[in-house]
C-alpha cells in the first residue's frame, strides 16, 4: 500500500447484527449492573439463559466474518467487538498503548467514586497509580507480606459465619455470607477496627449504584466526599497488617499527591465484592463435585503450610464459568493495523469474556467444571481465559484475592459439611448453566469440629 492509498477498513456488522450484539451481549450485562449487581435482574438473566444466548450470537458472527475485530454499526461512537482469541491476547498484551484501559464508558462509570483510579488513568498518571497498586498489593508475589494476618482474619470470620448459620436453621444464604465477607474485606483493607463499620460499605454501595448509570446520572459529590473522608480516617490510623498500613508506608515516603491513594482504596473495596460472589459460586461447585472437594480438603490438611492450589483452582473455575467482569473494555489511542484492515483511533474495544471462556468449539468441555486446567503449568495455554484480565492491565490484587477466597473455602470446609439446597441447583453430571446467581443460592450445613477432622 502506497502513501496515498486509503487503508482498507475492517468489516462492519449490519445494523441488524449491531442491534443483536447490543441487545443480546451488552444489554443483559449492563442491566445486571456493571459496577453494582442488581440481584433481581441477575435472577432474570439466569432464568432465561440470556448469557448463553449472547455467546451464541457472537459465535454466529465469528462464523460469518471469520477472524479479526468486527466494527459495530453505531452512528455516534466507534465500537468494535473482538472475536478471535489471538486478537484478544494481542489487545490485552499491548495495554495501555495503543489499547488504553481508560475507555470512555468505563470512565463515566468509575468517575462516580474513583475518577483518579489507575484503571481510568492514562500516561504518566496511570503509571504512577499503577505502580502504587503493585507495590501495596505486591502484585508479583503470590504470598503477600501480610498473608498470615489475612489468613487469621479469614479463620475468625469463618468461625463466626458457621456459628451464625447454625442460628439460622443451618441454612446459609447470600445475605448471611455477604455480611461475613464484608467484615473480612474491611479488616483486610482498612484494619480490624473497621470490622463492623457498615457505614463505609453502604456509602460505597450507594456510589456504585449511581455508577451503574454512568454518564446518564449526575455524580453524588457530597456522598463521594463523605466516603473519602471515611477512608482518610483509616488512612491516618494505618492499622498494622492491613492494606491501608502498607499504603500509608509507601505514600508517606513520597511528597507527590499524583497517586491519589484513597481512590486506589476505593477500587480494592469495590473489587473484593465480586470476589465474594466467586467464592460463593466456588462453594456451590465444590458441593456439586464432592470428590474434588474432598481431594482439595485433603491437600489443605496434609501439607504444612497448607496447600491451597486446588481451592484456588475452584475459584478460578468459578470465574471462568461465570466471569465477574464479563466485559473488558479498551480504547485505541491511535489508528491500529490488523490483518483485515485498519481500526480508527478512539475506537472502544469490547472483549466479551464469557464468549472466550465458554467456547466449546475450541475449549474442551467448556461447560464443565475443569479445575485441573488451572493446576497445569501452562494453564489454558494461549487461550484467553482471563478471570483477572491479562497483560500489563492484569488485576494487581489477584494473589490477595486468591489467598482470601481459598482460605475462606478451606475454613468453611474444615468446619462443616455443606450441601446445596435444593440439591439439584447444580449438578456435576450436567453442563454448568450459563449463569449462576449467587443471590439465589443456598446451602445446608452439618457442623463437625476442626479437631476431629485433624485427627481422623
Amino acid at each position: 500500500m502506497d502513501r496515498t492509498s486509503t487503508p482498507e477498513a475492517l468489516p462492519t456488522a449490519t445494523l441488524r447484527e449491531t442491534i443483536a450484539i447490543i441487545s443480546q451481549v451488552m444489554a443483559p450485562n449492563v442491566a445486571k449492573g456493571v459496577i453494582r449487581r442488581r440481584p433481581n435482574v441477575v435472577g432474570v438473566v439466569e432464568r432465561f439463559g440470556l448469557d448463553a444466548k449472547g455467546i451464541r450470537q457472537l459465535q454466529a458472527l465469528s462464523k460469518k466474518y471469520g477472524r479479526g475485530p468486527l466494527m459495530l454499526n453505531v452512528p455516534t461512537k466507534r465500537m468494535a467487538v473482538i472475536l478471535d482469541p489471538a486478537d484478544a491476547n494481542h489487545v490485552l498484551a499491548h495495554t495501555p498503548e495503543p489499547f488504553a484501559t481508560d475507555e470512555a464508558l468505563k470512565r463515566s462509570a468509575l468517575g462516580h467514586f474513583e475518577p483518579k483510579m489507575s484503571l481510568v488513568s492514562h500516561g504518566e498518571a496511570r503509571q504512577t497509580r499503577r505502580h502504587l497498586n503493585e507495590r501495596v498489593l505486591q502484585s508479583d508475589c503470590p504470598h503477600h507480606l501480610f498473608a498470615d494476618a489475612f489468613a487469621q482474619v479469614v479463620e475468625e470470620e469463618a468461625e463466626a459465619l458457621v456459628a451464625r448459620t447454625q442460628t439460622r436453621f443451618d441454612e446459609l444464604d447470600w445475605p448471611t455470607f455477604q455480611h461475613a465477607w464484608e467484615r473480612i474485606v474491611r479488616r483486610v483493607v482498612l484494619g480490624d477496627s473497621a470490622r463492623d463499620d457498615q457505614t463505609v460499605t453502604r456509602e460505597l454501595a450507594r456510589l456504585r449504584k449511581a455508577a451503574n448509570w454512568g454518564f446518564m446520572r449526575p455524580k453524588r459529590k457530597r456522598l463521594q466526599q463523605r466516603f473519602e473522608q471515611h477512608l482518610a480516617f483509616y488512612y491516618q490510623q494505618a492499622e498494622p497488617h492491613s492494606l491501608m498500613a502498607m499504603l500509608a508506608h509507601h505514600t508517606n515516603q513520597e511528597a507527590d499527591s499524583a497517586p491519589a491513594p484513597l481512590q486506589q482504596v476505593s477500587q480494592w473495596l469495590f473489587a473484593f465484592d465480586p470476589a465474594g460472589m466467586a467464592t460463593f459460586r466456588a462453594l456451590a461447585l465444590l458441593c456439586a463435585h464432592p470428590e474434588y472437594a474432598a481431594s482439595a480438603l485433603d491437600e489443605v490438611n496434609d501439607a504444612s503450610p497448607p496447600s491451597m492450589d486446588r481451592l484456588k483452582a475452584s475459584v478460578l473455575e468459578a470465574l471462568r464459568l461465570w466471569p465477574t467482569t464479563p466485559l473488558i473494555l479498551r480504547q485505541t489511542t491511535q489508528a491500529t493495523q490488523w490483518k483485515q484492515g485498519e481500526m480508527p483511533a478512539n475506537t472502544s474495544l469490547l472483549i466479551h469474556t464469557p464468549y472466550f471462556h465458554r467456547d466449546e468449539r475450541y475449549l474442551h468441555a467448556a461447560h464443565r467444571f475443569l479445575p485441573e486446567m488451572w493446576l497445569r503449568p501452562d494453564g489454558a495455554g494461549r487461550w484467553p481465559l482471563v478471570p483477572f484480565s491479562a497483560g500489563p492491565g492484569v488485576c494487581p490484587g489477584r494473589h490477595i484475592v486468591l489467598l482470601v477466597t481459598s482460605r475462606l473455602l478451606a475454613a468453611l470446609l474444615r468446619r462443616a459439611r455443606w450441601a446445596l439446597h435444593p440439591p439439584d441447583k447444580l449438578s456435576g453430571e450436567a453442563p454448568m448453566p450459563g449463569l449462576l446467581s449467587p443471590f439465589h443460592v443456598r446451602f445446608r450445613l452439618e457442623r463437625h469440629s476442626v479437631e476431629s477432622d485433624a485427627t481422623a
